[in-house]
């Protein structure tokens, strides 16, 4: 079997080993972008069949993808090496957006949102899957021995990404109503 996709099976199926293989793995982050924008491409799919969906919300939405990768990564990178590290924690950001890009993995699910009627229940399910896929990510690229230091960090990243994104959002007007007319 090919390398890549083992490597994502083995992410999706939590496989703390593979984790600890892409965290020492230099030669991977082509690998761990190519989940990602895999990840955002089945979730482009998954979306085409609901209200609104168009080609440039699928396009932007691989590139917001992308972004959000590398903002989480850079986050999670200072939060759990500077304000929660453990006294074994040692990682680079290179360490850090590789397993969170292959945290993305149970992503490829959301391809299946295109059949009517499910995909409210497939990108929950993803959601889920992917966040415990990303805690795990995280302890293991931090050499943390506390899961729930790992829940922690990803908590205080999801928070300060989110209000970054709503910042960006207003600042550009993303999401304003049309003028009334």
């Amino acid at each position: 079997m090919n390398v890549f996709v083992d490597r994502m099976l083995r992410a999706a199926k939590l496989d703390v080993h593979l984790y600890e293989e892409v965290e020492a793995d230099r030669t991977a982050m082509p690998q761990a972008m190519g989940v990602v924008i895999l990840a955002s491409v089945a979730a482009g799919i998954g979306t085409m069949g609901m209200e609104g969906a168009s080609a440039g919300g699928f396009v932007m939405g691989i590139v917001a993808s992308l972004g959000g990768w590398y903002l989480w990564a850079l986050l999670t990178y200072f939060i759990g090496t500077r304000f929660l590290p453990q006294p074994q924690t040692q990682a680079d950001l290179g360490e850090l957006l590789r397993t969170i890009g292959f945290s993305s993995s149970p992503g490829l699910i959301r391809v299946a949102g295109i059949i009517p009627g499910v995909a409210p229940i497939v990108f929950f399910a993803a959601a889920v899957w992917m966040l415990v896929a990303m805690v795990i990510a995280v302890r293991q690229a931090l050499d943390y021995t506390s899961t729930w230091r790992a829940v922690g960090v990803c908590a205080i990243g999801w928070v300060i990404q989110t209000l970054v994104l709503m910042l960006v959002f207003a600042l550009f007007g993303v999401g304003a109503s049309p003028p009334a007319g």
